[in-house]
């Protein structure tokens, strides 16, 4: 009976030892960033309970009704997150982080997970790097969170993106506005999607995010929330704008960006480049005031992002943006007999102390195949070790990328490497 031959799950996908540099690169600029906005890291389990998701998502919501991967333990239920905004309010909440004084600064990077149809940049398992503002309604929370999200794909050297901005007020405007559209609406209802439908009492707000054909002709001749904001959604506003321009950062204003979320208030925004095709969407968030207290703590306002990775590594390749330079390593050492094996064997760690890359063969080959192992793994030199050597204390040095070389002892091969 043939053995079994085992593949990953649809939609979730090895990161190869080629592909793992630049991911690495990736979340270095990262965490370089955050330190420069002066973020935490927080890093939250990624399986929460499935009441805080629907909480804190929404009931209706697309990720909710169709997406989330749920399972039950016992007597508990539970979902692998398909978000991060949710698990990070629910563990400032749990661990009273509050208490630690002033706006909370926090900033994640890792997988996510929803049971959707994989496509190019859109897979079941996923990588998003965020952050979140919690305590502040400050206007200047929304602008610092945009300028650090900005300031990742500038640092990439992605160019080609545009910032659109809305603001989806406050719960009083929200609910004047939610009355008006649905007597806008009322009059088509049969002609909406049936999703739409769905959303029509609870959450129309939500229709207007709908990609159904059979929707658009009615979103786009909806009422705009802005001429429905109150006065202080309205001056926060304005302030967003407003610093925006103080810091240069262009921005497009989109009356119909609503976000996915239920949870968010005012300020919407969202990041998008052509270079991923119709996917477009680099990144997006926005401001969530009613989270805190939705999963069981006091009245907090909030403000983040979430940006895809795998989004921006296609951008990356599309743009022919190189994140991360080509592997090497600085030597590899050839052995020339067992002698000289066991030599190479204790002595590696003495490079390795020395801050210096180094391998050896780990196959006991012939000479020109472990020059052939040296020059695929990039090594800038050889060091060739043999019976002559060894008696010599004078070892063989050779520039890989040079065709040239030298003999020097150990001491002077380690100061020409660190050098």
């Amino acid at each position: 009976m043939p053995k079994a031959t085992y593949t990953t799950h649809l939609g979730m996908v090895d990161i190869l030892p080629d592909e793992s540099p630049k991911w690495r690169a990736l979340e270095n600029i990262i965490h370089e960033e955050a330190a420069r906005f002066n973020f935490e890291e927080i890093r939250t389990p990624i399986m929460e309970q499935t009441e805080l998701i629907k909480r804190g998502v929404g009931q209706l919501t697309d990720i909710v009704t169709k997406e989330i991967f749920a399972f039950t333990k016992g007597d508990s239920n539970y979902v692998l997150r398909p978000e991060l905004t949710a698990p990070v309010v629910r563990a400032f909440v749990q661990h009273h982080l509050a208490q630690r004084g002033g706006a909370q600064k926090l900033y994640y990077i890792g997988p996510m997970f929803r049971a959707e149809r994989p496509q190019k940049g859109r897979q079941r398992q996923f990588h998003q790097f965020g952050l979140e503002v919690i305590g502040s309604d400050d206007p200047i929370a929304d602008v610092e969170c945009i300028s650090f999200m900005m300031r990742i794909y500038q640092r990439i050297g992605i160019k080609n993106f545009t910032l659109k901005l809305n603001s989806v007020g406050d719960p009083e405007s929200r609910e004047s506005y939610k009355n008006v559209l649905r007597e806008y609406l009322r009059p088509n209802f049969d002609k909406l999607s049936e999703l739409s439908q769905t959303r029509f009492e609870k959450n129309p707000m939500r229709i207007l995010d709908s990609k159904e054909p059979e929707d658009q002709e009615f979103i786009k001749n909806a009422p705009v929330i802005s001429d429905y904001l109150n006065e202080d959604s309205a001056e926060h506003f304005a302030l967003v704008r407003k610093y925006l321009d103080m810091r240069g950062i262009e921005y497009v204003v989109d009356p119909l960006l609503v976000r996915g979320m239920d949870y968010y208030t005012r300020t919407a925004f969202e990041l998008t480049s052509p270079d991923l095709g119709s996917q477009d969407a680099l990144a997006g968030g926005g401001r969530y005031d009613l989270l805190v207290e939705e999963v069981g703590g006091l009245p907090t306002p909030a403000v983040g992002f979430a940006a895809g990775m795998e989004r921006l590594l296609i951008a990356c390749e599309e743009l022919d943006i190189q994140l991360a330079d080509e592997k090497s390593i600085d030597v590899f050492m050839v052995c020339l007999g067992d002698e000289a094996r066991e030599w190479v064997i204790e002595i590696l760690p003495t490079f390795r102390e020395q801050s210096i890359s180094a391998t050896m063969d780990y196959k006991g080959r012939s000479m020109k195949a472990q020059m052939k192992e040296a020059n695929r793994q990039n090594a800038q030199y050889a060091l060739i070790v043999g019976d002559n050597e060894l008696a010599s204390g004078k070892f063989v040095l050779r520039n890989m990328h040079e065709s040239a070389e030298e003999q020097l002892s150990i001491d002077e091969i380690i100061a020409k490497l660190k050098s």
